[in-house]
């Protein structure tokens, strides 16, 4: 059971992020449509498509000679936020396998500071191909700002009330099904 949530919730919150970013015209993104989105190989053929020129965290400018570009170069920004996404899901993630029934409110983190000093070094190798410049083109990543770190906490935090959630419902049912045998 595990295995799909970690699957639904990764894949959820990857996906709703890059759509977020993609439609709701995130830090000076043009503002794309979904059926857009979806047949932007077809851009050639739309009249009045342009795409706006946006700043990255360290100031770097990302601009279009040609407005199609957009699905291809633009789409750095939102490969960067997806991948932090994923990255900051897998580490909540982590804390939810401290303990397979026990809430973490019963089993803090703490308790295993080895998770911590891992998902410490995780958070540090992906802030580290964020940052430093070489890494980030190896990587074709641009740094993220305060506010997108924000919105990738946002998006990727709901992880740990899910299992919260299915921990309690599993408890549940097993305190109903004990006393039943009782």
């Amino acid at each position: 059971m595990w295995a799909l949530q970690l699957l639904a919730s990764s894949s959820c919150g990857t996906l709703k992020l890059h759509l977020w970013v993609s439609i709701l015209s995130l830090n000076g993104h043009t503002l794309v449509e979904f059926s857009q989105l979806r047949n932007w190989g077809k851009c050639s053929s739309w009249s009045n498509f342009t795409a706006s020129p946006f700043t990255v965290a360290g100031g770097h400018m990302i601009s279009f000679t040609d407005p199609c570009d957009y699905f291809t170069v633009g789409k750095v920004k939102a490969m960067t936020l997806s991948l932090s996404v994923l990255v900051s899901i897998e580490m909540f993630n982590s804390l939810n396998a401290l303990s397979e029934h026990n809430s973490l409110v019963k089993m803090p983190p703490w308790r295993n500071p080895w998770l911590l000093v891992a998902m410490s070094a995780s958070f540090g190798l992906h802030c580290l191909i964020l940052y430093v410049p070489f890494l980030a083109d190896v990587y074709g990543i641009v740094p993220l700002s305060l506010s997108e770190w924000i919105l990738v906490i946002l998006v990727s935090a709901p992880v740990i009330l899910i299992d919260e959630v299915l921990k309690f419902v599993g408890r549940s049912q097993r305190r109903i099904a004990k006393e039943k045998m009782a």
